[in-house]
């Protein structure tokens, strides 16, 4: 499970930023978080602020964290990280940017972190609590000076002579089978999916329905829409290739990416009108059931699986009712067994409510209009009264995070 990560000089993060999910002593909610240890934590958290804030910002931290470590192994000396620190200043755009994660993998607590820029990696550490205690796996300063355990040193010295400089060592020692980072590495690179635009998720999505052998994804997905009161009653996905006709209308960027014999899904709902079946191509459906038919297997797959799922813009194209569904899916102790959790920003105010979200499960992101810089914080930084109209603070301006429109509508005038 998550705890907590830190970004400091990246993108529109100029000062240190911590987004938690380590729940408050507030025991309001309790099936809302799960007890690991002594630590209690979050099983979902949503992020509140006005557009250009830095919301999705936050999100790319741990896509680009994941995506780094993952690709590490596979890029050659001159590969230039995508590392972009805060520009609006001379001093922190020559700066690297830092990173840390706190994490549980099997009941374990793990602390990772590195300071890199584009070129290189500056330092990097992974320390583990496996009783309780913190138990250094490596550190690395001046981008090549290394620190290890004395019981592992010649394994690992071994293993530094295979890195370099713009390589993740925590990658390196686990594709050369050193057991100790390969919780922390699989839980990186495996555990947290960041999902940026539902267009991502299509061809991960239809091909989960197509290789559905034992139709128990065809099942959850049936319940699914019957209870997000959606008329779809079966589905049919038919698998086809890229032909080199279309591959050859691709921009050239798109070629590398799909070549010709690319297989390509073609989805048809059905619906059953006056006891007769007719069948619809996914594409004449409403945006709304297209975004929901396509995140159905990404749900599944991130509650059976104990994943950290982090979605950008959670509520576009859905109805406020299917949203909040899914929230309450996650922290139902019944349904959500393994402690999956889910994190995303919105607009929908519907859900600034105690009775459905912890103070701790609301966050808002701000930009300081002096600097442009964002920051983030949690509501319950906030003296809140439990009978507080949430929703009608946030849009009275109470916590912060909102657009403010000035009262001259004229979008011509000076």
């Amino acid at each position: 499970m998550l705890i907590e990560f830190s970004v400091t000089n990246f993108l529109s993060f100029k000062d240190k930023n911590t987004f938690t999910m380590l729940a408050s002593s507030d025991k309001s909610l309790n099936d809302n978080y799960v007890s690991v240890g002594n630590d209690d934590i979050l099983k979902m958290t949503a992020i509140y602020g006005a557009n250009a804030s830095g919301k999705t910002n936050l999100f790319k931290v741990l896509a680009t964290v994941s995506s780094m470590i993952k690709n590490s192994n596979y890029v050659d000396p001159n590969y230039l990280l995508p590392i972009v620190p805060f520009k609006l200043d001379e001093q922190t755009a020559k700066q690297p940017s830092e990173f840390e994660i706190k994490f549980i993998v099997n009941d374990t607590r793990y602390l990772y972190g590195f300071k890199a820029d584009c070129k290189k990696i500056y330092e990097e550490y992974l320390t583990y609590y496996p009783n309780g205690r913190p138990v250094k796996i490596f550190s690395r300063e001046k981008v090549s000076k290394y620190d290890f355990n004395r019981s592992d040193e010649k394994i690992l010295n071994d293993i530094k002579s295979k890195n370099s400089d713009n390589k993740f060592f925590i990658a390196t020692a686990t594709s050369w089978n050193y057991e100790k980072t390969k919780d922390a590495y699989n839980f990186i690179t495996e555990k947290i999916g960041v999902v940026l635009s539902n267009d991502q998720l299509h061809d991960y999505s239809y091909n989960q329905y197509y290789n559905d052998k034992d139709n128990n994804l065809e099942k959850f997905a049936l319940n699914f829409l019957r209870k997000a009161d959606i008329n779809i009653k079966g589905y049919r996905v038919i698998e086809g290739k890229l032909k080199e006709d279309i591959f050859n209308s691709l921009p050239d960027f798109a070629k590398s990416i799909f070549p010709v014999g690319t297989p390509m899904y073609k989805v048809n709902t059905k619906h059953i009108i006056n006891n007769k079946e007719f069948e619809l191509d996914i594409t004449e459906e409403s945006l709304g059931t297209q975004v929901v038919f396509t995140f159905i297997p990404v749900l599944k797959d991130v509650i059976e699986n104990k994943k950290v799922l982090i979605v950008d813009e959670f509520d576009k194209s859905l109805h406020p009712f299917i949203v909040k569904y899914i929230v309450e899916i996650f922290n139902d102790p019944t349904i959500n067994t393994n402690g999956a959790q889910l994190i995303f920003n919105t607009h929908d105010t519907n859900l600034l409510n105690l009775d459905i979200l912890r103070r701790d499960q609301i966050w808002f992101a701000e930009k300081n209009y002096k600097d442009e810089s964002t920051s983030i914080y949690p509501l319950d930084d906030f003296s809140v009264r439990k009978t507080e109209n949430i929703e009608k603070g946030y849009l009275l301006g109470r916590y912060g995070a909102i657009p403010f429109i000035t009262n001259d509508l004229n979008p011509y005038g000076e």
